[in-house]
């Protein structure tokens, strides 16, 4: 049996699938298949993923309508590996990925997730550290924020078996990933964090405020599923829960110069939390020309 499986979702990423592939074939840990799960791609995906000609890639056809949560599960249905790694084809890792995850696994953890570059996007780049371990326990996943990225996951697959794969809902589009942490958190898996950067977050220069909206939309949405069966969460957690969600949304639109859009969100979590100090100084930071960054 393969010890990890590599699922990959794609569509027309044909400029980026191959680098996301070269990073898999060069990891040091070599035990490893490759689910390339392509969303009928009308670019060169296809020959692009051909070209890189290692047998433990297999691509497969797969219609997920939209919902990348259907193509990942279908990489899930077909992986055979003890374990399960989530990589973005616009993603990449660095090569000794697999090698530093599985040692957490093989010691006991449930899933791993290691710090990572976020490149591009016009942007200077930065290094992003999860976790910590004491914020992935449910309650404070579910009322703070998500602590965990998908391209930066390796898996047990029994435990994805126990509590189910992404929950392919429309609703939650843009954080299905979200929403399986909170579900696999909730179960009290051992999930443990790894500070080194061994990978590479390619963001996107185009439709920013659009995908600030729709990924606002989901987060509410999966936030609100979840709290709807929390009893034990009382009426100002909640208001201030959903204000933190509507806070990251406004300081989205900041970044994408949307300065409109941001004050309509400050101003919503203000109503609904007035007591954060760092809404009311993103909301000053409006005043500012030219300023997006709290503090620089």
């Amino acid at each position: 049996m393969t010890r990890v499986s590599v699922v990959v979702p794609t569509y027309n990423h044909a400029r980026f699938i191959g680098d996301a592939l070269r990073s898999v074939v060069a990891q040091t840990f070599g035990d490893w298949e490759a689910v390339v799960v392509n969303n009928f791609s009308t670019d060169d995906t296809v020959d692009v993923v051909q070209g890189i000609g290692d047998p433990r890639i297999r691509l497969v056809d797969f219609a997920n309508h939209g919902i990348i949560a259907a193509g990942r599960n279908e990489g899930i249905r077909l992986a055979t590996g003890d374990y399960v790694a989530f990589l973005d084809s616009d993603d990449a890792w660095h090569p000794g990925k697999l090698a530093r995850c599985i040692a957490e696994l093989d010691a006991g953890a449930d899933l791993v997730c290691h710090a990572e570059r976020w490149t591009g996007g016009g942007r200077p780049e930065r290094e992003v550290r999860y976790g910590p371990a004491e914020m992935a326990a449910y309650r404070p996943l579910l009322l703070r924020q998500n602590c965990i990225s998908t391209s930066a996951t390796v898996v047990r697959r029994s435990v994805l078996e126990r509590v189910g794969a992404f929950d392919p809902r429309p609703e939650f589009v843009t954080a299905e990933d979200y929403e399986l942490w909170l579900r696999i958190a909730r179960t009290g898996c051992d999930i443990r964090f790894v500070d080194e950067v061994l990978g590479e977050y390619r963001r996107h220069e185009g439709n920013a405020s659009g995908a600030v909206l729709r990924h606002y939309r989901a987060e509410r949405a999966v936030v609100e599923h979840h709290l709807a069966g929390a009893t034990d969460v009382g009426f100002a957690a909640r208001r201030r829960r959903i204000a933190r969600t509507v806070y990251t949304a406004g300081r989205g639109f900041q970044a994408a110069g949307r300065r409109g859009a941001a004050l309509r969100m400050f101003a919503g979590a203000l109503a609904r939390w007035p007591f954060e100090p760092r809404t009311w100084a993103a909301l000053a930071l409006l005043a500012v020309p030219g300023r997006t960054r709290i503090g620089g």
